[in-house]
């Protein structure tokens, strides 16, 4: 599993992207706990440490799913078009 660190990032879309992945994605502190993201008592537990105005300022996330990695690593370098693009894409294969 890699970690993917995260920077400036808007929390409320970074939690869609989250919703988006198929495995459990894992925020973890500095202090070494691992947060599971896909629990929404986690999220509001662990993130509420690391938002400042709506904005992640610094985040560590690991993922066991390798899409999931994939699918995070490149929100965080391209932002809400990648979540645009994943939602097309999911929408296209269910019809």
């Amino acid at each position: 599993m890699l970690s993917i660190e995260l920077h400036k990032i808007d929390f409320k879309k970074f939690l869609e992207a989250v919703d988006l992945c198929k495995g459990n994605v894992f925020l973890v502190t500095e202090e070494g706990d691992r947060l599971n993201l896909k629990s929404k008592l986690s999220q509001f537990i662990g993130i509420a440490k690391l938002v400042d105005g709506g904005v992640i300022n610094k985040a560590k996330v690991v993922c066991e799913n390798p899409e999931d990695d994939s699918l995070l690593f490149r929100f965080n370098l391209y932002g809400t078009k990648v979540l645009d693009e994943e939602q097309e894409q999911n929408s296209s294969q269910s019809e």
